[in-house]
Parts: C-alpha cells; sequence; structure tokens
C-alpha cells in the first residue's frame, strides 16, 4: 500500500499520571500481539508465499502494467509531499518517503521511528529545519490521502450493489476505475469549495456510528471534525490544492489498478467493483499496528475478499503474492536503497536542494 500513515504520528511527549503506566507497557504488549498475530496467521502468510511457482505462468504484461502502476501510485504520493513541504525537489522526497516507510516497517517504533526517518532526511537535504512543520505538512497529507481511500468503498455501493461490471474484462474495469477518478476528483472538489458535502458525509456518518455501536453517549461533532481536517489540508495545500488533491486520487487509484492487473496477470476476471472493496479492507487492515505493514493481516483480508469477488482461491493467493511484492516488498527495498543515495549525495553536510 503507498499511503504514508505510519509516518503521520509525531513522537509525543511521555504521559504523565494516568496514562503513564501505559506508555511504559506499550511497546511490550505490541510486541506481543505482534507475535500472537504472525503465529496466527501464519497459515495464510504461508499459502500465498508458498504460491510463488504460479508466478512462472504469469502474463507477464499484466504483471509489469501492475509494477508500471505502482510506481505510478508513489509518484503522485511525492508529489502531494512536495506540494505540503513547499518544496519543487524531487529526489530528497521520494528519499525522505521511502527512508521513512523502510524504517517504519523494519525498525521498532512505527509511526514514530517513520517520522523520525523522514524528518531526518529531509532536514540534512535543506528541504525544512522545524520538525514541527514537516510533522505537520504530511499530516495533512495523510489527512488527505486517507480520505480517497475511504471514499472509493463509497463510490463502488451504487455498482456493487445495481451489478454493475459484471462483464468481467479489463474494460470494464478500466471504465469503472475511469468513473471512480472522475466522481473522487469532482466530490473532492465539492468537499475544498462547500462546506455542504462534508456536512452531509459527517451526519451520515455520525447517524450510522451512534445506530449500530451502544455507546453511553452519543457523537455529537464528526461534521465539525471533517470540515476542521478539510480546513487543515485546505491551509496547508494553500493555492495549490487542485493539484494536492489530484496527486492525492491518482495515488488511490494507480494503487488500485496496480491490484486490478496483478489479477488479470494471474488470469482471474473478478468484478472490479467487489475488488474495490476488496483494496479498502486491504488498506484498513494495513493500519493495524499489531504487525509491521499488516503483516499477515492484509494477506489474509485479500485473499478472503477477493475470494468473495469470485476469483478462484489459486488465483487470490498468487495475485496478493504479486500486488504484496509490488506495493510492499519492492518499496521496503528501495527505501533501503534510497537512503544509501541520499547518503551518497548528501553525506553529512547540510546542502540545500
Amino acid at each position: 500500500m503507498t499511503t504514508d500513515d505510519d509516518r503521520s504520528a509525531a513522537p509525543q511527549p511521555p504521559a504523565r499520571g494516568k496514562g503513564g503506566w501505559w506508555r511504559r507497557v506499550r511497546p511490550a504488549v505490541l510486541l506481543v500481539l505482534g507475535g500472537v498475530s504472525l503465529y496466527l496467521l501464519l497459515p495464510s502468510l504461508l499459502s500465498v508465499f508458498g504460491s510463488w511457482r504460479t508466478l512462472s505462468h504469469l502474463d507477464w504484461p499484466f504483471a509489469i502494467l501492475a509494477l508500471a502502476c505502482e510506481i505510478a501510485s508513489y509518484v503522485c504520493l511525492w508529489e502531494v509531499d512536495r506540494i505540503v513541504l513547499g518544496t519543487r525537489a524531487w529526489f530528497p522526497v521520494a528519499a525522505a518517503q521511502l527512508s521513512g516507510f523502510a524504517a517504519a516497517h523494519v525498525l521498532p517504533g512505527g509511526g514514530a521511528t517513520s517520522t523520525a526517518a523522514t524528518t531526518s532526511v529531509l532536514r540534512k537535504a535543506g528541504v525544512a529545519d522545524d520538525t514541527g512543520e514537516i510533522v505537520t505538512a504530511l499530516g495533512a497529507a495523510s489527512l488527505l490521502q486517507m480520505a480517497t481511500t475511504f471514499s472509493l468503498p463509497v463510490l463502488a455501493l451504487p455498482a456493487v450493489l445495481g451489478g454493475a461490471a459484471i462483464n468481467h474484462s479489463l474494460e470494464a474495469a478500466a471504465y469503472l476505475g475511469a468513473a471512480v477518478l472522475v466522481t473522487l476528483l469532482a466530490g473532492g472538489t465539492a468537499a475544498f469549495v462547500s462546506d455542504k458535502p462534508l456536512e452531509i458525509a459527517g451526519r451520515a456518518i455520525q447517524w450510522l456510528i451512534n445506530a449500530t455501536i451502544r455507546r453511553h453517549k452519543h457523537i455529537t461533532d464528526i461534521p465539525q471534525r471533517l470540515l476542521a481536517d478539510r480546513d487543515f489540508v485546505r491551509t496547508t495545500a494553500g493555492r495549490h490544492w487542485r493539484t494536492i488533491l489530484s496527486a492525492a486520487v491518482g495515488n488511490t487509484v494507480f494503487d488500485y489498478l496496480a491490484l486490478l492487473t496483478a489479477l488479470h496477470a494471474v488470469g482471474a476476471d473478478p468484478r472490479p467493483s467487489l475488488v474495490v472493496l476488496a483494496y479498502v479492507a486491504g488498506e484498513l487492515l494495513a493500519l493495524l499496528p499489531f504487525t509491521p505493514g499488516g503483516l499477515g493481516f492484509v494477506e489474509a483480508g485479500l485473499v478472503g475478499m477477493l475470494t468473495l469477488a469470485g476469483v478462484p482461491s489459486g488465483d487470490a493467493l498468487a495475485a496478493t503474492l504479486l500486488y504484496r511484492i509490488v506495493a510492499y516488498w519492492l518499496p521496503l527495498l528501495a527505501g533501503g536503497v534510497a537512503y544509501l543515495l541520499f547518503r551518497h549525495r548528501y553525506g553529512s553536510s547540510n546542502a540545500q536542494s
């Protein structure tokens, strides 16, 4: 997955009083939960990795297209970061994002480790000097990317309920992808220029939560929170909000297309509207803090959801493996390479980009 949610949480000062004990034991608890999770999910992981032999039978043009879509998704992500950071430089922004991604998924600490690695690279490159400004800017980028990602199931729901895209073809998938792209851009533009769409969405979410989750006190401020987040992103993006919106949508859509083309590379022909739901489920599972990048959770969730979308189990395993290679494992390796290239270029100096 190509969202930068791991780095959006800045390190916080130790809590005093009531919550202090939890902050001390939290790393150990997460470590235990992570070990238990990997143990329970090991059969799913082994099944996915055990399908590597089927990759020799890939439709290689589609496999290469999946990689190209993922690269395009990352380029869009870097464009979002360039805008919020107020820089025209590409290399330090890409190196910072990839290094932060690798740090968050290899070293302990998750989002805090990612934030430290990202800000260190950006400061050394001279992109920004203040850590707080960097964290604020990247936090705005993360909010926008999460909003576009989690809008996808809402847009796909009419297609799922109406039986759209029953023709299991790449042409149908392309039409659906184009429709989602245009709708996301239109909806995002409306949310940026008017309060009404977010107020309506906020009230709908608020009603759903209050109606389905038993709480001592009903939630009443979701529309206000959405408007505050929108204002935060709009203030950070400034006059470039149209460009940043297009880049954030591109980041999500290209990542979804990488999954769709991975499915076609293994010979599967699922309903694209249901693949959207599988994709978003994978994104949600990637946010779980128990394992790096949702390792195990994403694989199990994607295989299960793709099977429900009509993909044969063998194809679902192979497609999940291919997608995770281009969206998780290759960027993880690229993060290490990017950091070494950055060190070679900037060394210990504070050279300006």
